[in-house]
């Protein structure tokens, strides 16, 4: 019964102040699309994957060494070497030379990615930017430095380009929709909150629960408030 009654006057509480507790949210909604759609620019992902091939003595392996632990444990290594490879200052200064772009490395190595699949030597380059067609040509440009980059170091046979990229058409970033129902699950909480707030700071009695708290006495009588009205 007490856990009823507390939960009545929590209830009171937020109806009192329905206001807050209906425009907070909203703003904090609607101010989290004006963001999303007119300032935050859209980002765009473009993405080429590659496979690296044998060396000559190499090339001889039979499927049942390729499936053995110790190979895939060894590819694996071999992926993420040549990740490190494929993200050097080196291939990296190559790709900003050829295409003439007005990016420093770091810059430039801000806004890619390179992800070994899984247990195998394919490498996945991904590359953000605002600008959708730069993304992929950056993308691809990347491929074929990395590939003259790994032939050079590695003594490879060659690289094969699995998948070239291609202009995206839709951002990655920013999920408009999500932002705003953040925005207004975060402004219902704060909204919450700030009644709460208020009606710890109010120490005002309004009602004869509130006499009775205060001194602790029971309360015998209440005068009700009306108008007397004009008297003639």
């Amino acid at each position: 019964m007490e856990e009823e009654i507390d939960l009545r006057q929590y209830w009171e509480m937020l109806r009192k102040r329905w206001i807050i507790v209906v425009a907070l949210p909203l703003i904090a909604a609607l101010t989290s699309g004006i963001i999303s759609f007119y300032v935050i620019k859209p980002v765009y992902q473009a993405s080429t994957t590659l496979i690296v091939g044998k060396k000559a003595g190499e090339a001889g392996q039979s499927a049942v060494q390729m499936l053995d632990n110790s190979v895939l444990q060894a590819n694996l290594q071999l992926a993420k070497t040549y990740a490190a490879i494929a993200q050097s200052r080196t291939v990296e200064q190559n790709v900003i030379d050829n295409l003439d772009l007005e990016l420093t490395v770091a810059e430039l190595d801000s806004l890619i990615s390179i992800n070994p699949v899984k247990t195998t030597e394919i490498l996945e380059i991904t590359v953000m930017n605002t600008d959708p067609d730069l993304s992929a040509i950056i993308a691809n440009s990347m491929a074929n430095e990395f590939s003259k980059a790994v032939i050079d170091i590695k003594k490879v046979d060659s690289v094969s380009i699995v998948d070239t990229a291609v202009t995206p058409t839709h951002p990655v970033k920013p999920n408009k929709t999500l932002n705003i129902l953040i925005a207004f699950v975060v402004g219902l909480m704060a909204s919450v909150g700030l009644v709460f707030l208020l009606e710890y700071l109010d120490n005002t009695v309004k009602t004869s629960d509130d006499v009775e708290k205060l001194l602790g006495i029971p309360v015998l009588g209440v005068i009700p408030n009306y108008d007397t009205g004009k008297q003639g």
